[in-house]
């Protein structure tokens, strides 16, 4: 599925929807390493940006964004409006992040 046919609206400019296939998401969960917990530890008493999370939660968002996409194409979807994103902390530096929308087919307007 092109990414280019995802929204957080309900809508996609110049489609139209014209069947709605269901909830679609995408779920994982993810820890730093002990190395990257140690970096950021020693960079938060300094303050200021926390490199080592960002890219955490960077790549934890595009791998849920990736996995909510997979599901939509095994429905038959060819767009996905309505797009949220969720996190939930489960244990000392493991979250679960969760991507979910509603998997469409959209045609031309």
């Amino acid at each position: 599925m092109d990414p280019r046919f995802t929204t957080t609206t309900f809508d996609l400019h110049g489609y139209r929807v014209t069947r709605t296939l269901g909830v679609v998401r995408g779920v994982t969960v993810r820890s730093r390493g002990l190395g990257g917990q140690i970096a950021a530890g020693l960079r938060s008493i300094g303050g200021g940006k926390i490199h080592e999370y960002v890219s955490l939660c960077e790549e934890t968002r595009k791998e849920a964004f990736d996995l909510m996409l997979e599901h939509a194409e095994k429905l038959g979807g060819n767009a996905i409006v309505g797009i949220r994103y969720d996190a939930t902390e489960l244990a000392e530096n493991m979250t679960e992040v969760l991507a979910y929308g509603t998997a469409v087919v959209v045609e031309p307007a």
